[in-house]
């Protein structure tokens, strides 16, 4: 009996030692980062569930879900720049079918996952982006309104805080030892349905989808060079992305909800779906933890991200690719020119250089570098390995902030007026190398603006698709697309294209 009495007795003290040293921390919490903050609330408590043995999510499902909040967001009715708010919207714009584009709705929802007792709450730009009022509704039931610390289009993150304490976490993991074949969930409030758990596979890594590239307009100054010289500056692309690929179920309303591993660890974001008909189909598409980290310490710290650029353009090298280019090697990322004032030519990068390897890890594909290099920040150094007249050579390249970007190239819509603009309701931009590459097409105009009201936005041709013809002339530039426009036959105009859904072709008087 006195044996099992010093036991309690011992237990308590420690116990009482415990909330004591966390109370004491809590105090000091301000101070800290968000990674810290987890790691004083982890330290005793280490995952003792296996992601690789017997498939058993309940202690995972259980540990995550008291965190997982849903997030309804009002906006403005009249609205008037015709933006998207709302996760459906996203989603509709993205990856909907043929029907119409939804407008902004008066209310919406999506999810978000609690990363401190204190309520700092991690959540997709989308869902939150031009709201008037974020509220949050707790596991318990409470509803609390939110505000936004910060919140970044080019990489979908945003971080809001409520004034709440005590309140449950999810422990963030680490997002580089994510296998494929990895089983994982799903977590949040998909179609407005309570707490919803799915369970799948990672599918893929490093997946870029192209659903955050946008297309800025020029400055007027911009425009009328480009117009005397027709040379546009060249782009670095801002946006980042390095989706994990999943086929847990994930629906409009799962945004900025929770992807874990079964060790319930956070190693995902979840933000978008593949899908025809806006709801899921078999794929969704969620942002690295490791990445997410180094943006919401900026949010925390900043109000904003501070991101470094290396300074270069680039395109992914394939077969195909490279017989265009006359060169020999497939794989890594063909440097189409390098920015005067960035860190890449301070470090001896050039033009017709091929980026191999990044920090020792080999390049594929745009997200391998673009990630790597979202995690870090103006100032910081990274190891480039380069084949330059097949020769491989390593640079330290030291990252530069947004003055070493130029503007982007594919902005140049033409600011197309007269007949274009008005018989088409559109504007466009010369197509990438790069992206007539990757849709097997050797003609093409981004459409960069849609005009309410006008012919593409009552066919529901949205803004980013590629048009390869008009009237069966292969248009490149906004001057084609006039020039194609007197063509028609019987009064018809006819445009053909292609886009994330396969091909398309619209006729219409």
């Amino acid at each position: 009996m006195k044996k099992i009495a010093l036991i309690v007795l011992a237990a308590f003290i420690g116990g009482a030692v415990a909330i004591g040293g966390y109370k004491m921390l809590e105090r000091n919490a301000n101070g800290m980062t968000l990674a810290e903050k987890q790691n004083v609330l982890f330290a005793s408590n280490p995952s003792k569930i296996s992601s690789t043995g017997a498939i058993d999510f309940v202690q995972a499902a259980a540990a995550v879900s008291p965190a997982v909040v849903h997030i309804k967001t009002t906006f403005k009715s009249d609205n008037s720049d015709g933006g998207s708010g709302s996760p459906m919207d996203m989603m509709e714009e993205f990856f909907g079918g043929r029907g119409k584009r939804m407008r902004i709705p008066r209310a919406a929802s999506g999810s978000g996952v609690i990363l401190t007792p204190d309520g700092y709450i991690v959540t997709n730009n989308h869902v939150v982006d031009n709201a008037d009022k974020i509220q949050v509704i707790l596991s318990d039931r409470r509803k609390v309104e939110a505000k936004v610390i910060g919140k970044d289009p080019n990489t979908d993150l945003a971080l809001i805080k409520v004034d709440a304490t005590d309140l449950p976490v999810v422990k963030m993991g680490n997002s580089d030892n994510v296998q494929v074949g990895e089983w994982v969930l799903a977590v949040g409030f998909p179609l407005d349905l309570q707490t919803t758990v799915t369970a799948g596979i990672v599918s893929a890594k490093s997946r870029a989808i192209g659903i955050l590239n946008r297309d800025q307009q020029p400055t007027e100054e911009e425009y009328e060079e480009f117009q005397r010289t027709g040379k546009a500056p060249t782009k670095t692309n801002s946006a980042i992305e390095s989706y994990i690929q999943t086929d847990a179920a994930i629906n409009p309303g799962n945004s900025g909800g929770a992807l874990v591993n079964a060790s319930g660890e956070l190693i995902g974001i979840n933000a978008a779906i593949a899908s025809q008909t806006g709801t899921n189909e078999g794929y969704g598409f969620a942002i690295p933890v490791n990445l997410a980290k180094k943006i919401l310490e900026d949010f925390k710290k900043y109000g904003s991200v501070k991101r470094g650029y290396v300074g270069v353009t680039f395109q992914e090298l394939n077969a195909d690719v490279a017989e265009s280019l006359k060169i020999n090697d497939v794989s890594g990322l063909y440097v189409n020119d390098v920015m005067p004032n960035g860190g890449g030519a301070a470090a001896g990068i050039k033009k017709g250089d091929i980026i191999k390897r990044v920090e020792g890890k080999e390049v594929f594909a745009s997200p391998d570098l673009q990630e790597r290099i979202g995690r870090l920040s103006p100032g910081d150094k990274v190891q480039l390995t380069i084949s330059r007249d097949g020769k491989e050579q390593n640079l330290n390249v030291t990252l530069k902030g947004d003055e070493s970007v130029a503007k982007p190239k594919e902005v140049y819509a033409g600011r197309t007026t007269g007949t274009t603009m008005g018989k088409l309701g559109a504007s466009f931009a010369p197509a990438s190398p790069a992206t007539k590459a990757k849709y097997g097409v050797k003609s093409g105009v981004v459409v960069t603006s849609v005009e309410p009201g006008k012919a593409f936005d009552n066919l529901d041709i949205p803004k980013g698709l590629l048009v390869t013809t008009i009237n069966g002339k292969p248009v490149n530039t906004a001057k084609d697309v006039e020039a194609a426009l007197p063509t028609s036959k019987n009064g018809k105009t006819t445009v053909s294209g292609i886009g994330p859904n396969g091909n398309y072709t619209f006729s219409f008087n």
